[in-house]
């Protein structure tokens, strides 16, 4: 029985569409524009979120940073105090080496530094070139994705030779579709010779990853690098079985004792973890949640308001027919079934419709611009989901009142 209802309330539904074309098409408009505001909204949020958390897929989860300056307000101040950060000293590499015999429970450190300039070979340039300088050891701490070549050995390190690896961007900017390895090219007026080329990693909200990077060995680039460079930092592995907190606890004493900073004075470095950067993305994608539901719910209540509007309107046109379905014994219950599938239908459709577009949307942007987009599985489902709810909503005032008629008053109404 709910079977034939349910058949029944979608061939009037499909009904309303075919005799009353335009209105019904303006009226499903409200919902197509709300299910596509809504999920093409989230699925913009979930591709952003997916793209800032796959920019530190690199970084392992047992690895911590060392650098001047925070994500975020440190040591329980509400406020960013930069003005107290601009004065520390940025990490050095004789921090490092003093640092290394003070630890215990790291497995791998290495040291990084960064700067810019321009990369030249023959008649090609690529302008803000990103200079990266690394330690041997960097490879330990931060996965590298290397499609041909390969990295330096310990010998090249120690001994400053003027490798790289560079990244895809500078690779078709410098050598198109010929490959780089063995090549010689210039970075800001030095020659180095390329050994390796990262895998393409795409553009992002945090830039383009390695796409841009020249990886040179640190004491060959130090020439390259500006003395008062903040853009340095010292990695630190854990070591197998030890907890981040266990590391950070050793670090953070280790270092004061490196710095000469007093028992009770501020320290002058921090300290960053994988998971502070995982919170930090967690709390930017909440507040575009929270701003794409907000525009999503005045979407959809345009739409609920159509639906109910072309309900009311639909039981006034039907009244006749629902005096004949009662007097031959139809209960209360199966006209306000009727009713309410009837707009859970419509809603459906104009549900679909708008869920079309927001695949055709996602899949057009991705095409046009070096972004990937995507539309969960989940998003679908809530798109459905919300639209047999406003279905709901729309529809059960109407289908009570269709329920409610008296069977003699409604047949006379014709």
């Amino acid at each position: 029985m709910i079977f034939n209802i349910v058949r029944e309330s979608f061939l009037f539904a499909l009904h309303a569409l075919n005799t009353n074309r335009l209105r019904t098409v303006l009226s499903l408009l409200g919902v197509t524009i709300g299910i596509f505001s809504i999920i093409f909204v989230l699925s913009v949020v979930d591709s952003m979120e997916a793209e800032m958390k796959s920019s530190f897929d690199t970084i392992g989860s047992d690895v911590l940073f060392i650098q001047k300056w925070p994500f975020g307000p440190e040591d329980g101040a509400k406020d960013y105090e930069w003005w107290k950060y601009m004065r520390r000293r940025p990490p050095a590499l004789r921090d490092m080496d003093m640092l290394r015999d003070r630890l215990e429970y790291a497995d791998a450190m290495a040291f990084e530094a960064g700067s810019s300039g321009v990369a030249t070979y023959q008649s090609s340039s690529l302008a803000d070139a990103g200079i990266v300088a690394v330690t041997y050891d960097y490879k330990e701490t931060i996965a590298l994705n290397i499609e041909q070549g390969r990295y330096f050995t310990e010998v090249e390190c120690e001994a400053g030779k003027n490798f790289a690896i560079i990244g895809n961007t500078v690779r078709q900017k410098l050598f198109g579709m010929d490959s780089p390895i063995g090549k010689e090219i210039k970075i800001s007026g030095l020659k180095v010779t390329v050994i390796g080329e990262f895998a393409k990693e795409g553009t992002s909200l945090f830039g383009d990853g390695m796409d841009r990077a020249v990886m040179m060995p640190f004491q060959f680039a130090t020439r390259l690098i500006p003395g008062n460079s903040e853009e340095t930092k010292i990695l630190i592995k854990a070591k197998t079985g030890i907890t981040n907190q266990q590391l950070r606890d050793e670090v953070t004493g280790a270092f004061r004792e490196v710095r000469r900073i007093k028992p009770k004075a501020d320290k002058d470095f921090s300290i960053i973890e994988s998971s502070m950067i995982n919170e930090i993305v967690d709390s930017i994608i909440s507040v575009f949640n929270i701003v794409g539901m907000v525009i999503g719910i005045f979407a959809i209540l345009v739409g609920a308001f159509s639906i109910a509007n072309i309900m009311f309107v639909s039981v006034a046109e039907r009244t006749p027919l629902i005096g004949i379905q009662k007097s031959l014994g139809a209960k209360n219950y199966f006209i306000l079934i009727q009713y309410l599938f009837e707009s859970i239908s419509l809603c459906i459709i104009g549900g679909a419709v708008g869920l079309l577009l927001v695949w055709g949307t996602v899949s057009g942007l991705g095409a046009l611009i070096d972004f990937t987009f995507i539309l969960p599985f989940e998003r679908v489902v809530a798109g459905i989901t919300i639209s047999v709810a406003v279905g709901v909503i729309a529809g059960i005032i109407p289908a009570i009142k269709a329920a409610r008629l008296n069977p003699v008053d409604a047949m006379r109404s014709v």
